[in-house]
């Protein structure tokens, strides 16, 4: 049995994780569970799935659940118990379900350690690619995509040769707000912004589809994980959210992989590969489906995917940039600080004002990261 942790369990991607290996007790075993705030949900799992170690977002809440568990539960918290359960030695697989760039030192941790990683946190590669990619060849550990799009790349480049690519095609689905024009967008509420059309998805992954900056994180963590440059990955609007991703090949050949709507599968996939196990997903009826749609990507409607490239392309920790600066940008619309146009408007100015450093050490990026938040939080 796989001995598996999982950060970020009480989330959208981390509960649906627990769903998939709930249905297969035989081949995994729960060993660890990180989460934040919802402890109510975290104890719940932790009674189900009886893991050796627990970690919640702050010393408070690790009291709380100490009082509730048997002893022999270790329970820690924060950034250093995130760190803790994520490096502990005889974990075959850590899932990294964490939002924003926490899952950095955690994913890091893992790897020292030598578990392989369902990476399911973009903002890990966004913020450092080129060290969490490095160590994990140093080390030997998979980095296997949890996201849907990474993960239908994943699966049709299984048994290809790399230098028969021509392009990658991440297919994006234009989030709430697709059928509205700039103008539309100014006096949008939060309210309207989470209503995502196709996925079920936490808070600041369907702001971020919304503004489409969710995509350009994936352009630019797509471009560490099959090592392709960024003139070879491109965006396409598909409304329907059918197809994944697709390759396109040397010989005009195109793969795509496609399925309903369901985190469940690319989630059990990273988990079980190379098998395939029967999946709890509904099967794909294209018959019901009728038809699939396209739309070119427009840069000027969707500025953030636009910064994106900019930021990879530049390389070094812009992208830890563009990284922090969303995410501030994104928490203060949802606390109802800015308008959603701001958001863009904020990540621009934050690059603007940002002299990149080409390849930096992990404490040049965490500085970075942590001067681009203060950045953030000032512009009004």
């Amino acid at each position: 049995m796989k001995k598996i942790v999982v950060l970020g369990s009480t989330g959208s991607i981390g509960t649906q994780t627990l769903d998939v290996i709930a249905r297969q007790p035989e081949d995994f075993e729960v060993v660890g569970l990180a989460a934040g705030q919802n402890v109510d949900l975290l104890l719940q799992q932790v009674r189900q799935f009886k893991p050796k170690w627990v970690s919640a977002a702050n010393e408070a809440l690790a009291e709380r659940i100490r009082s509730e568990v048997s002893e022999g539960v270790r329970v820690v918290y924060g950034e250093a118990g995130l760190i803790e359960i994520a490096g502990q030695s005889g974990v075959d697989y850590v899932v990294c379900a964490l939002v924003g760039s926490l899952g950095l030192t955690s994913t890091l941790a893992a790897i020292e350690a030598g578990a392989d990683i369902g990476l399911a946190n973009k903002e890990t590669l966004v913020t450092a690619g080129h060290l969490v990619m490095q160590r994990a060849r140093e080390k030997g550990v998979s980095i296997l995509p949890v996201d849907s799009e990474h993960s239908a790349i994943f699966q049709c480049l299984n048994g290809e040769n790399r230098k028969a690519i021509r392009r990658i095609l991440l297919t994006a689905s234009g989030g709430s707000f697709r059928d509205l024009g700039r103008d539309q967008l100014k006096n949008v509420t939060v309210a309207d912004a989470l209503k995502h059309p196709n996925w079920s998805m936490g808070a600041k992954v369907t702001i971020d589809s919304a503004t489409m900056a969710n995509k350009g994180l994936e352009v630019i963590e797509a471009h560490w994980l099959f090592d392709m440059p960024y003139d070879q990955i491109d965006v396409v609007l598909h409304p329907e959210s059918i197809i994944h991703s697709m390759v396109e090949f040397t010989d005009t050949s195109m793969m795509a992989q496609l399925g309903n709507p369901d985190m469940r599968v690319p989630i059990q996939y990273a988990l079980t590969y190379p098998e395939r196990k029967i999946s709890p997903a509904s099967p794909l009826d294209l018959l019901a489906t009728g038809a699939l749609h396209f739309r070119k990507m427009d840069f000027e409607r969707y500025p953030c995917l636009r910064l994106a490239y900019e930021a990879g392309r530049e390389g070094g920790t812009s992208t830890t940039v563009f990284n922090a600066a969303n995410e501030i940008a994104v928490a203060r619309f949802l606390k109802g600080e800015i308008s959603f146009l701001a958001i863009e408007g904020i990540i621009e100015e934050v690059l603007s004002r940002h002299l990149s450093i080409v390849s930096p050490s992990l404490e040049a990026i965490l500085e970075t990261d942590a001067w681009a938040r203060i950045e953030a939080s000032s512009i009004e």
